[in-house]
């Protein structure tokens, strides 16, 4: 059956899913935080699910997003973030946008966001992310690797200490290439 898969699934994102079962499943049946632990750490595993709009001529294209990022007690205040991440993301750039192609981005990046609550309200929060990598572009006679730039704004909808779901709106540069906007959501476990 894998490879019937291997036309639609490359590698990478057999990994990516193999690196979410085995953080996830581990991470339900876990018992609640000791007392001992700082106030206000977690760590964050999210999927994002989004789509680029690309320049010129605004076509949509797949932007799939995974990623692990954790809080630090000593950052609340921190003015960039508390919270350092690592995140995987592969855009589609072939010419049918949200399933593979040869032609697509693959982003490894390092980052940091901060969080932010919305007086008045406990179950709406937001952030900021500010991430920088390397891009890998695929699908040509060779790959071309480009430093990646991301400013992120957002919007978290908490269901309770452990789920949320992220809003979120991203600036994108990779040298040598237009900017381009990435409007996502994506589902986030904490804890």
């Amino acid at each position: 059956m894998l490879g019937k898969l291997r036309g639609f699934v490359t590698a990478q994102q057999i990994t990516l899913i193999a690196v979410f079962v085995s953080l996830t499943v581990p991470a339900f049946a876990q018992a609640p935080s000791s007392p001992a632990e700082p106030a206000g750490t977690s760590t964050d595993l999210f999927i994002m699910f989004g789509s680029d709009l690309v320049r010129p001529g605004l076509l949509p294209k797949a932007n799939y997003n995974i990623g692990i990022g954790h809080t630090f007690g000593f950052l609340k205040k921190d003015p960039f973030g508390d919270e350092l991440t690592f995140s995987y993301t592969y855009e589609n750039a072939g010419s049918h946008g949200f399933l593979h192609t040869d032609f697509g981005a693959h982003t490894e990046a390092i980052g940091v966001m901060k969080n932010f609550s919305i007086p008045g309200t406990k179950r709406l929060g937001g952030y900021t992310w500010i991430q920088g990598g390397l891009t890998s572009n695929t699908g040509n006679a060779f790959v071309q690797n480009r430093f990646y730039d991301g400013e992120s704004l957002g919007a978290v909808i908490h269901f309770n200490d452990h789920h949320a779901i992220w809003l979120q709106e991203t600036y994108n540069k990779i040298v040598t290439f237009p900017w381009y906007t990435t409007a996502s959501i994506g589902y986030t476990r904490s804890w």
